[in-house]
């Protein structure tokens, strides 16, 4: 790559980061009114959590049986077809 290019880019990338930081500073103090009006930031309650996690586990577990059913079906099905004689 020309030398231009990659003093370039290297320029390029620090007036991004400084843009970034500079942004940041100035929305810092926003941040922070909005934080205090709105009660700063909550955890989720872990009792919420745990029960999400249950009920996608017994999601998980109906959704097992009812694939192990149809693939129990398609299979006996398959087992009576290759016995017959289809001519």
């Amino acid at each position: 790559m020309n030398k231009h290019f990659e003093d370039t880019r290297y320029y390029l990338k620090r007036a991004g980061e400084t843009a970034k930081r500079g942004i940041s500073e100035e929305l810092e103090p926003l941040q922070e009114r909005v934080a205090e009006l709105t009660g700063g930031e909550e955890e989720p309650e872990p009792s919420r959590l745990e029960e999400v996690r249950a009920d996608l586990k017994e999601l998980q577990g109906r959704a097992e049986g009812e694939a192990e059913k149809a693939i129990g079906k398609a299979r006996e099905r398959l087992g009576r077809g290759e016995g017959e004689d289809n001519s």
